[in-house]
């Protein structure tokens, strides 16, 4: 899925939309960003040393899990955060590296979905959590 097609599944628009393409197979989502270095978050995050916030690397494992409910999000939905658990941040990420996202959810009581996932750069872990939200709107 390119992300036109992502496009008709998140809402997220402009700098927020943090997939570049995703797929899914057996119940795991496989996304992927490349790091261009211009990126807002990377402005201030560290000058001369750019590294991306693991606020940010948690959002693309989340825009990663939502691809796996692409049914529930329909149009007027919004998926929001509502938990972080057991989050690890092993290695940092950095302008250039392609990231790659694996996630799964484990449970699901509509409208609220339990998930894990990893992010790694080159078979390189950069991110392990468990994490849940919950589908709003309409």
């Amino acid at each position: 899925m390119n992300k036109t097609e992502i496009m008709n599944i998140l809402p997220h628009r402009d700098n927020m939309l943090l997939l570049d393409d995703v797929t899914e197979a057996d119940g795991t989502a496989v996304g992927h960003y490349t790091v261009r270095g211009d990126e807002f978050f990377l402005q201030g995050h560290f000058p001369g040393n750019p590294i991306v916030p693991g606020v940010i690397l948690c959002e693309i494992l989340a825009q990663s899990a939502c691809i796996l409910l692409q049914n529930v999000m329909t149009e007027g939905k919004l998926p929001v955060y509502t938990g972080l658990n057991n989050v690890k941040f092993r290695s940092p990420v950095k302008p250039g590296d392609e990231v790659e996202t694996r996630c799964r959810i484990k449970r699901a009581k509509h409208p609220f979905y339990f998930a894990e996932g990893t992010v790694t750069v080159q078979d390189r872990l950069c991110v392990s959590a468990e994490f849940s939200f919950a589908v709003t709107g309409e």
